[in-house]
C-alpha cells in the first residue's frame, strides 16, 4: 500500500456536511469517503495511480 501524505484541504461548509452524511451512510470516515470519491473520479478519467512495488 502506498504511503499516505497529509495535507490541508479547504472545503465549502455545505459540501463537507453532505460528504460527512454520505460517509456516515456508508460506514466510512469522512477522510475515507473523500479518498473513495477521488479514486472513483480517477478511475472514470482512466488516471488511477500505478501500483508501486516495495
Amino acid at each position: 500500500m502506498a504511503k499516505k501524505k497529509a495535507f490541508a484541504l479547504r472545503v465549502n461548509e455545505d459540501m463537507i456536511k453532505v460528504i460527512e452524511k454520505w460517509a456516515s451512510d456508508e460506514f466510512r470516515s469522512t477522510n475515507g469517503q473523500i479518498e473513495w470519491m477521488l479514486m472513483q473520479v480517477l478511475k472514470d478519467a482512466k488516471r488511477t495511480p500505478k501500483e508501486t512495488e516495495e
